[in-house]
């Protein structure tokens, strides 16, 4: 992978394991939109970016090789093997074929607060309802940033929310979840949940930690546990999930979360997040197991 700076953009020349459509609709994020054919628009820790793919080049609109390093070589794992990643998973049939289906998966590594607060509004939720929502709480809560000639905002910090009475945040229209989001903005900004500490520890350790927070059930925790803080064994379930569990390793019958969780962290241990997305991707585009 080659690095180019040219007339304020950067391209990475020869990028393998990367497709936008797979990286951003397989969702583990909800702040970045396709824009055109091959391209999609988006903000992260404070950073907007029109990204957009031709062949195998990634073109970074409007960033610096430091910004790159700073920010969005972490973002989007490429110091990650991902080749690696899925010769291992890809031993057990039913992987390799979701592999195949959504090979240009990666794992973003977002800002933990804002991965905790995006999956505590994700609850019982849908994908366009959640974007709108996350949508709403940035451009009424968020700070404006400039890029390009557009206007966009940050995600808010949790200090800013804390700020916030039940009445001010309802303007998101998040429901039930407001307050959720207020305790666990509140928390972090009083420094009596310490993300940073939580990352530190094992994901057990971790998972239990985080539902201790008001709103945090399993599967928030353990998005949160794999998409903010790094925990890539963590196996989010929710229905497509549990769907195409029962369908591909169970029989089609219908099992409990606790005892897929058990199969998967017994057959794919550390890569458990890997699998859970590739999955994920390949089941509800393809409507697998309904």
């Amino acid at each position: 992978m080659r690095i180019i700076e040219n007339n304020g953009n950067l391209t990475l020349e020869q990028v393998t394991d990367f497709e936008l459509c797979h990286v951003f609709d397989c969702g583990q994020c909800f702040r970045w939109e396709r824009e055109g054919e091959n391209a999609y628009f988006g903000v992260a820790f404070g950073k907007a970016l029109l990204l957009e793919k031709q062949g195998d080049n990634l073109i970074f609109h409007g960033v610096t090789a430091e910004e790159f390093e700073k920010i969005w070589h972490g973002y989007f794992d490429f110091g990650r093997d991902y080749s690696a990643v899925k010769t291992k998973l890809g031993a057990d049939g039913v992987m390799a074929e979701a592999i195949a289906f959504g090979e240009g998966i990666r794992i973003l590594n977002q800002e933990p607060f804002e991965a905790l607060i995006s999956f505590i509004i994700s609850a019982s939720n849908n994908i366009p309802r959640i974007k709108g929502i996350i949508s709403r709480l940035c451009e009424n809560f968020g700070e404006e940033i400039s890029y390009m000639e557009r206007r966009c905002y940050a995600f808010p910090t949790p200090e800013r929310l804390a700020t916030l009475t039940l009445d001010e945040i309802s303007v998101i229209r998040a429901g039930f979840r407001d307050k959720y989001i207020l305790a666990a903005a509140n928390a972090v900004a009083d420094g009596s949940f310490d993300l940073e500490r939580v990352r530190k520890l094992s994901t057990r350790e971790a998972k239990t930690a985080l539902m201790t927070l008001n709103g945090v059930g399993s599967k928030v925790s353990d998005c949160a546990l794999l998409f903010g803080l790094g925990k890539c064994d963590s196996f989010p379930i929710d229905v497509w999930i549990k769907r195409i569990m029962e369908h591909c390793y169970f029989g089609g019958k219908e099992t409990a979360a606790s005892e897929i969780a058990e199969y998967a962290a017994r057959n794919f241990g550390e890569y458990g997040g890997f699998a859970q997305q590739y999955l994920f991707y390949w089941a509800r585009e393809n409507k697998i197991g309904v």
